[in-house]
């Protein structure tokens, strides 16, 4: 029973995590234009942050995983 609630919220992470992903691609990509304009560094500073955020996404489904398959 519990397995199936772990297993919903690594999918609703997963979601997460890929959106976050995107994220930062686009933020990479602005910053690969002009990565010397105020835009170019506050899109580099984005990008740091949402992909430090989809790490943490990720060790969370990671750290489902294991119990998903425990029981």
């Amino acid at each position: 029973m519990n397995t199936e609630r772990y297993e919903s919220i690594a999918e609703r992470l997963a979601v997460i995590e890929e959106e976050l992903r995107d994220l930062a691609y686009d933020r990479l990509r602005d910053r690969a234009r002009d990565p010397d304009s105020d835009a170019g560094q506050a899109a580099n500073k984005d990008e740091k942050r949402l992909e430090q955020a989809r790490r943490a996404v990720a060790k969370a489904i990671n750290a489902l995983a294991p119990i998903a398959h425990e029981e």
